[in-house]
């Protein structure tokens, strides 16, 4: 009899603990979904700002209009992205399309006077600067969660139930560095 509610205690123990683990790789998968959800929330701000600061450079160098297309371009395809490796990827290429950008700014010292234009390159650097917030946060919250995935004994519970590790988001040096124009 006493082997009986040994047993008996023993798997309402499993039990217990198979629901615990359950729920806490339920809350860090959670986790990274809203850290995600940060992150886009910072990207379409970037998106968003990129349309005006084409068109008020577009106002000093019409006929640039192959840097324009460029960026642009960029910027559609980062939208598009839907992986965080194809996130990363398209924000290297929107990136480098933003620094040609400013640097063709610098050709026209109107422009760079145009107080319009240094209050778009002031809120896109303080984009930027939130997006590398984000971005480390997200990865982050997606390290906890993989060490949960992978480490024993939760990675039982994991295989069970479906979870699988994450992708980080890594954007590389070079997009992690607001573009920049000098005065």
């Amino acid at each position: 009899m006493v082997w009986v509610w040994v047993v008996i205690a023993l798997v309402v123990i499993l039990l217990l603990w198979l629901v615990a683990a359950y729920n806490g790789l339920v809350g860090a998968r959670n986790r990274v979904d809203n850290s995600w959800s940060q992150v886009e929330v910072q990207l379409k701000r970037r998106y968003d700002l990129i349309p005006n600061l084409v068109e008020t450079v577009k106002g000093y160098a019409a006929h640039e209009q192959e840097t324009f297309e460029r960026v642009i371009q960029a910027r559609n395809a980062a939208q598009a992205a839907g992986t965080p490796a194809e996130q990363a990827e398209a924000e290297n290429f929107l990136t480098g399309a933003l620094r040609q950008l400013f640097a063709l700014a610098e050709a026209y010292p109107q422009l760079r006077a145009s107080e319009n234009f240094q209050q778009l390159q002031a809120e896109l650097s303080e984009t930027e600067n939130k997006i590398a917030v984000s971005r480390q946060i997200y990865n982050d919250t997606v390290l906890t969660f993989n060490n949960k995935v992978q480490q024993v004994p939760t990675n039982v519970v994991a295989s069970l139930f479906g979870f699988a590790a994450r992708e980080f988001f890594d954007a590389g040096d070079e997009a992690a560095q607001a573009p920049s124009v000098e005065f």
